[in-house]
């Protein structure tokens, strides 16, 4: 029997509760990735595939976990979190359980690909969720439901990898697999979707633009706003995923990786400091970018974001080579990298509406593996060019996609909520003005106006 995604609100759990419940799940994933370097080694002393052929495993599960969502995220909007959560969870045990047996090469691919469906069933679902549970803070709601992410690795990285040198690895997947799972199974019982008024009472006055209509995915993919959405998260995270899987290398070539730094009596190499800052910073970006964009605009928030990161890497480009210059200015970078996690699911339920909220943030996310792909045109970028090349390279997305956040989604997007509106009666009008927050939004409207829309203060019934 399915769940209903529509439970009555007068036995709807608390939004926070939901929140938290989803924090956790995703904190039971982030292993799936994060945690996966420390196994690559031991797999490779143990049977001597190469690290190029063991990490074929990592490029799988990236596809898999990545353009999957969409349809995990129908099933969410069909048939309620709940179901499809326990689903992930119950494959995510099963993904390190094949890995822990995994005498071949083709087993440990098929384990990658459990992992993936499984992974990308709980993130499609968390962030969905959330996007539904607070219509009035998306932002702030999806940035710390993607900060659960990378939190459960953080808590847990230690104990695998102490696992991995007393007991091995295969111990190490067969214990942290089936306890990631069995969480995951346990809190997605009770994981629910908000019922029709359920969060209505708790929401305060929107200040940023949303819309009344929920739109289906099919109608959302002939949207020009979702494509100019797309391409923006493509620029940013290609640029982010460049810098993200060159960091080593960079710092080597620089001859800064091992170059010794003082924090506070505690010292430690300048890459180590680096990667550790870029994943504290990483975490704790996406939750404060998603409530700043929750109080001045997600196109505001984007630009700022955007154009910090370009001009980090611009100055990584001429200071790097000092250990401290390249630590600060990485994890600036990545300081607000992350929010693309929280900003753009937030800005497609603003702008489609909540009821599909899953499906087409799912759509959006799979820029992320389109994205990837750009990836390994940085290796040939620094072969042929040196790594100013990337930063160039990253440096230009950004840039790209501040700018377009600006002049291109903001007047796209508040003309797509003004045309929805009208459509249903509301009585509005477009100005080609650059205000910032022209009115206040009329209450039967569901959205606030930003932008370049004005909205009357009486709705304007049809016949």
């Amino acid at each position: 029997m399915s769940e209903s995604p529509n439970a009555t609100p007068a036995i709807a759990p608390k939004r926070w509760l939901q929140l938290g419940l989803g924090i956790i799940c995703m904190s039971m994933i982030a292993n799936l990735q994060y945690g996966w370097t420390l196994f690559v080694d031991p797999i490779d002393q143990r049977y001597g595939w190469g690290r190029a052929a063991i990490q074929i495993a990592f490029s799988v599960f990236v596809f898999t976990e990545t353009w999957l969502v969409p349809i995990e995220g129908w099933f969410v909007d069909r048939y309620g979190p709940r179901i499809v959560v326990m689903f992930g969870g119950v494959l995510v045990a099963a993904a390190w359980l094949i890995d822990s047996f995994a005498s071949s090469l083709a087993v440990l691919y098929v384990g990658a690909v459990v992992a993936g469906v499984g992974a990308g069933a709980v993130y499609g679902t968390c962030v969905g969720n959330a996007l539904k549970w607070f219509p009035d803070r998306r932002g702030l709601a999806a940035g710390a439901t993607a900060a659960g992410f990378g939190a459960g690795a953080a808590l847990t990285v230690i104990p695998i990898a102490e696992t991995i040198e007393h007991l091995g690895y295969q111990t190490a997947f067969l214990t942290f697999g089936l306890g990631q799972g069995s969480i995951i199974l346990l809190i997605g019982w009770f994981l629910r979707a908000p019922g029709k008024g359920a969060v209505a009472a708790s929401t305060r006055r929107r200040r940023i633009a949303q819309t009344g209509p929920d739109l289906m995915p099919a109608l959302v993919l002939r949207q020009p706003v979702f494509w100019l959405m797309y391409l923006m998260f493509v620029l940013v995270a290609s640029g982010g995923l460049m810098a993200a899987a060159q960091i080593g290398p960079i710092a080597r070539d620089y001859g800064i990786a091992s170059v010794p730094l003082d924090v506070f009596g505690l010292v430690m190499p300048a890459l180590t400091l680096a990667i550790s800052l870029d994943r504290i910073l990483d975490g704790f970006g996406r939750p404060f970018f998603g409530w700043v964009s929750d109080n001045i605009g997600r196109e505001n928030t984007m630009f700022i974001a955007f154009a910090v990161a370009a001009t980090s890497l611009l100055l990584l480009t001429q200071f790097g080579h000092s250990p401290w210059m390249f630590v600060v200015m990485t994890a600036l970078f990545f300081g607000v990298f992350g929010e693309i996690y929280s900003i753009f699911p937030a800005t497609c339920g603003d702008t489609f509406g909540s009821k599909y909220a899953a499906t087409n943030a799912g759509m959006l996310y799979t820029a992320k593996g389109t994205a990837s792909a750009l990836v390994p045109l940085a290796s040939l970028a620094a072969a042929t060019y040196g790594w100013s090349a990337v930063f160039t390279i990253a440096v230009i997305f950004n840039f790209c996609a501040a700018f377009l956040a600006l002049f291109a989604l903001k007047p796209v997007r508040a003309r797509h909520l003004c045309s929805g509106s009208s459509e249903r009666g509301d009585a509005i009008r477009v100005v080609v003005g650059a205000a910032a927050l022209v009115s206040e939004p009329a209450p039967a409207m569901g959205f606030a106006a930003e932008s370049k829309c004005e909205v009357a203060a009486e709705r304007g019934d049809k016949a």
